[in-house]
């Protein structure tokens, strides 16, 4: 298997950037009506994996084995699965009228001032309770789309605060599998990190509630809208049971299952033969990400069997060892944050990230004496810090597909993972949470 670092293996995900966000930037630049979504990702990705099938000299079907392992990734699998469940409920939940209920139902408790700040709690809680963010987003996000309907709220950033409750949760969760990947390749407890991490990613939040306050605090409510509460019971079953941690897989599918047997009670005419349509046409809403997810993450494969990761390790382990003269601690963190920020813009998961790099990254927090706890929050940090930006990410793309947003402008609304990313910069900076270093090896 090839694995020898070479630059060149990232050159289609290069390839790919390029014309993705080239090409939007300038339709932006032209007024083009939804210029993101002139020129498909999926499409736009495909010049990316053939320049990356034609890379090396090994034998074109064993490349292309190589694209397909990737493809059907345990990860990349279990996220399509994801979007699919998510799919299916939300447009079930629509067909009956839950969303709707349970905007009012909300509209009816908050003042449009705190419906911002309530967003983004009502995410963070469900994401450390699931450990999932990509769950928070199926759970919530259609909340936010019929909210973005009935307020002055811009729909862009009511998308961006479930982003941003749903990664806090992300990083945070003793449940989450970045959590878990992070621990494990440091060598730490969970509980260790998670202290670290709440005191670096606390001040992040707190700030982000404010902004989010300060900016609903004009919002006003165009229209009020009477409810029927049997409607609003099946979201708030499915967020009983996301906060009792419950596995997603079961709560989409008790959502669903719920959500249908309210239609059926409660609507007029609502038959199992339209409730199996509605589950059908959410699937389908969901081909788009599905394909893309999986494209990316052949992709990504593709990259790791050429040795563009490699190439990334060694550049940030040699960059580590240059600067460890000066400031150790200090040198060595910002190159395991680095070491993990690149490698998750190359594959596009935040977990597997840190797997791949949580090796070099263990090697350089033991030689320049950084923590463990440190060295394992900050590679959770920045891995949900990417995550939740790039728009090729599935969060992201999930977001926007319930939206009907471009990923972009659902990422430039994410103000947490910005304030995190620059709170964590901070704590490198500073050397704060003080923490007593651990003692380099001779």
């Amino acid at each position: 298997m090839s694995e020898k670092a070479n630059f060149r293996a990232l050159l289609p995900m290069i390839v790919f950037l390029v014309l993705f966000i080239g090409t939007g930037i300038a339709l932006t630049a032209a007024g083009a009506d939804m210029p993101f979504y002139q020129l498909s990702a999926t499409v736009a990705i495909i010049p990316a994996i053939v320049l990356a099938i034609l890379q090396g000299k090994d034998d074109l079907n064993k490349k292309i084995g190589v694209f397909l392992s990737g493809v059907g990734e345990i990860n990349i699998i279990t996220m399509c699965m994801i979007f699919l469940l998510a799919g299916g409920f939300a447009s079930v939940a629509s067909a009956i009228g839950g969303v709707k209920a349970t905007v009012n139902f909300g509209l009816s408790l908050l003042p449009p001032s705190m419906i911002l700040p309530g967003l983004f709690l009502i995410g963070a809680f469900i994401s450390t309770a699931m450990g999932t963010s990509m769950g928070t987003v199926a759970a919530i996000a259609p909340i936010a789309v019929g909210v973005g309907e009935q307020t002055d709220i811009p729909l862009a950033l009511l998308l961006g605060v479930v982003m941003s409750g749903a990664m806090f949760g992300d990083n945070l969760s003793m449940i989450s599998d970045t959590t878990i990947a992070a621990t494990r390749t440091q060598g730490c407890e969970m509980k260790d990190k998670f202290r670290m991490n709440l005191l670096i990613a606390l001040p992040a939040a707190l700030v982000t509630l404010a902004l989010l306050w300060f900016a609903g605090a004009s919002g006003q409510v165009v229209k009020h809208e009477e409810y029927q509460f049997i409607r609003v019971v099946p979201y708030l079953a499915i967020l009983v049971m996301a906060l009792a941690g419950v596995n997603v897989f079961i709560v989409l599918l008790a959502g669903i299952v719920f959500t249908g047997a309210v239609g059926i009670a409660s609507v007029g005419g609502y038959t199992l033969i339209q409730w199996s349509k509605d589950i059908y046409s959410g699937f389908v809403g969901m081909n788009e990400i599905m394909v893309l997810s999986m494209l990316v993450g052949g992709l990504g494969e593709l990259m790791r069997y050429h040795g563009g990761i490699s190439w990334l390790l060694e550049r940030v382990n040699g960059l580590a060892r240059k600067l460890s003269a000066e400031s150790p601690v200090k040198a060595g963190e910002c190159c395991i944050s680095l070491l993990v920020l690149l490698a998750n813009l190359c594959t596009a998961n935040n977990t597997v990230a840190i797997i791949l790099t949580g090796k070099v990254a263990h090697e350089i927090a033991v030689s320049n004496g950084v923590d463990r706890r440190r060295s394992a929050s900050l590679l959770d940090i920045f891995s949900c810090v990417v995550q939740g930006l790039i728009p090729y990410g599935a969060q992201l793309l999930l977001a926007g597909s319930i939206a009907k947003l471009s990923p972009l402008s659902i990422a430039g609304n994410n103000w947490y993972c910005m304030l995190l990313a620059v709170a964590a910069v901070f704590a490198i900076l500073f050397g704060i949470p003080r923490v007593r270093p651990v003692r380099p090896l001779a």
